[in-house]
């Protein structure tokens, strides 16, 4: 009988409200098994009561947590790998994959690392000694790794540039779950054009709220729906309130709720683009979620969006920073209900054809498996060399 391989999946805090992808990731494993390892519980939905949290009920655990970013190291992790011995510890985000990269090489447990966005955009271009320090790491972490898995060939080219060896490189969507129900009898819209996101820069809401504006003004007033917080919003909600467009702010909402939205929306837009910190779009999930209930997208040609929205085909995709456009497609779109519906099913199909998170996680599984059968190589390796 087979072996049944284990994945310690690693984050230092388990686990962000806003990192459903891993939790998807992970559930859709199905010939490994995993472990969900970290130091401490994040107060989010997403905790599980079967995560293992080495400092749960250590004393000073806030302290320790933040000394292991600060050091790149982490006892309590070396102490377990040499305790349970996974075949494998995937870690997502460079400053993670630190921490647990010095505890996999005392261990021998070989270390996978997927790179999302914001660790290979706006992270490296940190300036002084804080910046020195993360490129420094992030080299090392990079060169040591066994695999380094990109969410897209944006991320994956910025990961290279900053010192991955290419032929470790491999582009991996996660995916995410397709709903089994077809959107094919849609309510009445609500609203006319929703997004869904941090309210952040990078995000770039206030260029669609601009977008809206002009038409607005154009005498085509919208309704417009913002799903998500972020430090922006009072700044946001400020700025629509001077706007002839009806924006709604729904804060944050739960999955099945944010699958209201969409289902009740005519267009989706999320104007994605660089932030003043070098910050970009890995590839973006949220337009794959809107795909999937069959909206047709907005959004800028920035980063990795393009390869989330296949441009004339799922949606239409403006130059970076450029509002006027973006409000055209938006128009265009809201006018030609059959070129958006077009859009809406070509996009639903795409994302059951490519982006399933089932499907995606079998080419991880596979990843896996080839970084645990070269560190058995490695192995045997140096045995034969030893005895020799």
């Amino acid at each position: 009988m087979k072996a049944v391989r284990r994945v310690a999946v690693w984050k230092r805090s388990w686990l962000p409200a806003s990192e459903t992808f891993v939790r998807n990731q992970e559930d859709a494993l199905t010939e490994w098994e995993h472990v969900s390892l970290g130091l401490v519980r994040e107060p989010s939905p997403l905790a599980r009561d079967a995560d293992v949290l080495l400092l749960e009920s250590a004393p000073f655990r806030r302290l320790r947590l933040r000394i292991a970013g600060l050091t790149g190291r982490s006892r309590s992790l070396r102490r377990y790998l040499r305790e349970t011995r996974p075949d494998v510890l995937h870690a997502h985000f460079i400053p993670e994959a630190v921490v647990a990269s010095h505890a996999c090489r005392r261990a021998g447990i070989p270390l996978i690392v997927t790179v999302h966005g914001h660790d290979v955009t706006a992270a490296p271009l940190t300036r002084g000694l804080r910046g020195f320090r993360y490129r420094l790491r992030a080299r090392r972490m990079l060169r040591t790794a066994e695999r380094v898995v990109a969410v897209s060939e944006f991320t994956a080219r910025r990961a290279i540039a900053l010192g991955a060896p290419a032929e470790r490189v491999v582009v991996q969507p996660i995916g995410i779950p397709v709903p089994e129900d077809r959107p094919a009898s849609r309510p009445a819209p609500e609203w006319d054009v929703v997004f869904v996101g941090r309210l952040v820069e990078v995000k770039g809401v206030t260029d669609l709220l601009t977008a809206v504006s002009a038409l607005a003004a154009q005498g085509r007033p919208l309704r417009v729906a913002v799903v998500g917080e972020g430090p922006l919003r009072e700044e946001l909600e400020q700025s629509a309130a001077s706007s002839a467009a009806q924006v709604e702010f729904l804060g944050r909402l739960s999955p099945s709720d944010v699958r209201s939205v969409l289902r009740r929306a005519r267009v989706f837009c999320a104007p994605s683009r660089t932030a003043p910190s070098g910050a970009a779009e890995g590839f973006g999930m949220v337009y794959l979620e809107a795909a999937a209930e069959g909206l047709p997208i907005v959004a800028y040609a920035h980063g990795g969006v393009p390869e989330a929205v296949a441009d004339r085909q799922t949606g239409l995709l403006a130059p970076e920073g450029d509002s006027a456009e973006l409000a055209v497609h938006i128009r265009t779109l809201l006018d030609d209900e059959a070129l958006a519906r077009k859009f809406g099913n070509a996009g639903r199909a795409r994302v059951e054809r490519q982006f399933d998170v089932r499907s995606q996680t079998r080419g991880l599984e596979r990843i896996y498996e080839a970084a645990a059968r070269s560190r058995e190589h490695q192995r045997m390796d140096r045995r034969k060399a030893g005895s020799r």
